[in-house]
């Protein structure tokens, strides 16, 4: 795992066990802005296009699911 995909997942898993709803949801983005073609992802922060487009308007619940897809995601493609 590169040292960026390692902070972005230890970024998933702190925002997954912090329950703090008052505090603004950060944006996943790395500034590796390159969509894998295979995936559909995009290889710095591992949001689908629609994800990456609609963030800014995302309610902060909606945002934490996109976080938790990335840890999953991470995860999945680390198992493999």
């Amino acid at each position: 795992m590169n040292p960026t995909t390692r902070r972005l997942l230890a970024r998933a898993r702190e925002l997954g066990a912090a329950d703090d709803a008052t505090q603004p949801v950060p944006s996943p983005c790395v500034s590796v802005c390159r969509m894998d073609a295979a995936s559909g992802l995009c290889e710095g922060c591992w949001r689908s296009l629609e994800e990456i487009a609609g963030w800014s308007r995302l309610p902060d619940a909606d945002k934490r699911a996109i976080w938790a897809r990335i840890e999953a995601r991470v995860a999945r493609t680390e198992a493999a």
